[in-house]
């Protein structure tokens, strides 16, 4: 089962002045938001209030994003997470309840209900439409993000971008250089030595930062398994090869990912199983899984992961 493309919200927001100009007065307008027909994304701004109820947290930044450019600057473009939501990466432990702009002019420096305009030097050149929006560039807001949230959001973010190919490592590198003598930035150094492309979700993104924070062997992401006929018959989350273990993320984005069309989970739960068992006839190794509630607790998830390694790493009867 493949994730939906993120919805179109080409026009969905409708300003106070186009909704009297069809013939609505403030009154009826207060009226429909009262009784749940109509949304109110800020001032001035409306959405239907059924679709509003449908979307995700980051697609609602994204309509809110969308009610702040209608009236601001015609120089104004999305930085900093907006940007980022809007290229469609996942977003962890960020605030999504404002929106982040800056103006190629270098104007701003404000702030207002649900927006932040930052000052900083954007060139019209540098700007891009992604979605019918105008965006700043992708490094740039990789950089911004570091600056503004803790390493292991940011780390999420970075690798988000480098997994979805919007930026290279070393465009990352550039961008982080460039910067480096922004406020907050001390962290920078150490988001874009741990990030990597390879690691393909938030859940696996948090794993890795929690394994590095607390000095575990780093392990490998993306390990694939080949059969006895060395074809690639599975591919683990994580992996220790020298010492023998792997590690899967239990989560219900893989759930959702990895489920075939009209499969229970019942029966999907079944197959992982099965996929399981056969990795270690394959390999040898150890299996090791891990969830959501474990990453929560990392201190006493990382010695469990400890503990098997050394015990791997141990000759038999040691």
């Amino acid at each position: 089962m493949q994730t939906p493309p993120p919805p179109d919200l080409t026009d969905v927001v409708r300003l106070r002045h186009e909704l009297v100009a069809d013939g609505y007065t403030d009154h009826q307008l207060a009226m429909l938001v009262r009784s749940g027909l109509l949304h109110r994304v800020r001032r001035g701004a409306y959405v239907d209030a059924a679709l509003w109820r449908r979307l995700s947290s980051e697609d609602r930044h994204r309509v809110l994003a969308r009610a702040v450019l209608l009236r601001a600057h015609p120089l104004t473009a999305l930085t900093h997470v907006s940007t980022i939501v809007e290229l469609g990466v996942p977003v962890w432990n960020i605030p999504l309840d404002e929106v982040h702009t800056t103006r190629t002019d270098g104007k701003g420096g404000r702030r207002e209900a649900g927006v932040v305009h930052h000052v900083g030097e954007l060139s019209e050149s540098e700007v891009r439409v992604v979605n019918g929006v105008r965006v700043g560039p992708a490094a740039r807001s990789a950089v911004e993000v570091i600056a503004t949230a803790t390493p292991e959001a940011a780390l999420v973010v970075a690798n988000g971008l480098l997994h979805a190919k919007h930026i290279s490592r070393e465009e990352l590198v550039a961008a982080a250089t460039t910067m480096k003598h922004w406020p907050h930035t001390l962290s920078a150094h150490r988001v874009v030595a741990m990030a990597d492309e390879r690691l393909e979700s938030v859940a696996e993104t948090r794993t890795y930062f929690m394994c590095r924070t607390y000095r575990l062997p780093r392990p490998t992401p993306q390990v694939p398994v080949l059969d006895e006929h060395g074809r690639e018959f599975a591919r683990v989350d994580f992996a220790w090869p020298e010492l023998g273990v792997f590690l899967e993320f239990d989560g219900r984005i893989k759930y959702e990912r990895y489920r075939r069309e009209g499969e229970t989970l019942e029966a999907f739960l079944m197959r992982e199983k099965k996929r399981e068992e056969r990795i270690c006839q394959l390999t040898g190794w150890v299996c090791l899984r891990i969830g959501w509630a474990d990453l929560e607790r990392p201190v006493s998830t990382c010695t469990r992961i400890r503990n098997v390694l050394e015990s791997n790493r141990r000759p038999i009867g040691a």
